[in-house]
């Protein structure tokens, strides 16, 4: 019988009471100081956090990347070991955060009530929230901008095992979840060392020194998408509709498009640019340059070029790797528009030239090349898989250890 076993049979044999969030936590959402007084942004000392922080420095945090003067805070500081999650925009995040601070108002703060502070350990708080994290992504209200049903939210149950179960479980989880981080940054070493090799074998095979080349432009179509306006006049529930082609439709590591999370009507197609399997879309903005080719059907919104007809000059895989080499992406960058955001126009993509080998040579080149792709990219294979299969695992014991059985009233 494991330690955590033990002190179960012995302390809670009869199952872990649990009580509604708000019962558990003070929950007030953070917010922005007025953008238009400089003052309060300037010579900043108190800590400030947003989403970035989490993506850049992780859950547990200690101090943010912005701060804020002591004059733009209304009233007291949000206290030390408070836990912040996000409650709309980015849902589904949440960090611990160790000293006394502020965060936007898309982040709702849980602080430990009094009668609680003593029941409760901060790091277990921090990683049961995990399981809050889950729920909230179930229970999101859509409009015009997501956010967590909060009275929903506020009966969320916490249970409360006691205290020497909760330490307890925090040590197993801080040994896991650093053996887990330093498995996943090996994994993730080896993955870069193989997308550089990769990325190094295919630009030489794409190097041709024999070989005429032709501007994309007199090869194939390129013409850029087209929104219609207002955009969520057109979104449709109706099965009928037309597959509305966007960025977060795009599965990580892959170089085709199969499936679409919305639709639009056919008034809104109307005023759109269809593309069809076997076409080629171009990220002109976010995701800058990335290409994808078209496995369905449907209209593409104004971030992206349609590239189509091409086939007599290239096949579609070979395109694939020819536009996602190296030098092609370099040239691109170096054209596009210098801005906020770097600008990809058709008349750019049509200016490229790019070189034309006979279409046995194309053929021999996809086959190396979608062997490498596929160990590098592919999540079905190869290291993705690996690093993926161990995160879940992770957090399936995670989920385990925080899974309770509820005490009878």
């Amino acid at each position: 019988m494991s330690k955590l076993e033990e002190l179960i049979a012995e302390l809670c044999p009869d199952g872990v009471e649990y009580v509604q969030l708000r019962e558990v936590f003070e929950l007030k959402n953070g917010y922005t100081p007025s953008k238009s007084n400089p003052a309060f942004w300037q010579n900043g000392t108190v800590p400030w956090f947003r989403m970035e922080d989490i993506r850049e420095n992780g859950r547990i945090l200690s101090d943010s990347i912005q701060h804020i003067a002591p004059e733009a805070v209304k009233g007291a500081l949000f206290p030390a070991d408070s836990i912040i999650i996000a409650t709309s925009a980015t849902i589904g995040e949440h960090a611990l955060i160790t000293v006394e601070s502020l965060a936007n108002q898309r982040f709702t703060y849980l602080t430990r009530k009094k009668r609680y502070a003593d029941q409760i350990d901060p790091k277990f708080a921090y990683y049961y929230c995990f399981e809050l994290d889950d729920w909230c992504l179930n229970n999101t209200n859509i409009s015009s901008f997501a956010s967590v049903d909060m009275n929903k939210f506020q009966k969320f149950p916490f249970h409360i095992p006691p205290l020497p179960v909760q330490r307890e479980i925090v040590r197993i989880l801080d040994n896991f979840t650093e053996l887990a981080a330093e498995l996943a940054a090996e994994l993730a070493a080896e993955l870069a060392a193989r997308k550089k090799q990769y990325e190094h074998y295919r630009d030489k095979l794409l190097t041709f020194t024999d070989c005429a080349s032709k501007p994309f432009g007199g090869i194939a179509s390129i013409v850029r998408g087209a929104s219609p306006r207002p955009i969520h006049n057109f979104i449709t529930d109706d099965e009928d509709g037309i597959n509305w082609i966007k960025i977060g439709d795009v599965s990580t590591g892959s170089k085709y498009i199969t499936s679409t999370k919305e639709k639009i009507t056919q008034a809104g197609a109307s005023k759109s640019r269809f593309v069809r399997p076997g076409d080629f879309v171009l990220s002109n903005s976010m995701s800058f340059g990335r290409p994808y080719i078209m496995k369905t059907e449907g209209c593409i919104h104004d971030g992206w070029l349609s590239i189509s007809g091409f086939e007599e000059t290239f096949t579609a895989d070979f395109l694939y790797h020819l536009l996602s080499s190296s030098v092609i992406q370099k040239t691109m960058a170096q054209r596009a528009s210098n801005g906020t955001v770097q600008n990809l126009n058709a008349d750019i993509v049509k200016s490229l030239e790019l070189p034309v080998p006979p279409l046995e040579e194309q053929a021999r080149i996809v086959a190396i090349l979608d062997r490498f792709d596929v160990l590098c990219n592919d999540l079905s294979s190869g290291l993705p898989a690996e690093i993926e299969a161990r995160r879940k695992q992770y957090e399936y014991y995670r989920d385990r250890l925080l899974t309770f059985r509820e005490k009878s009233p």
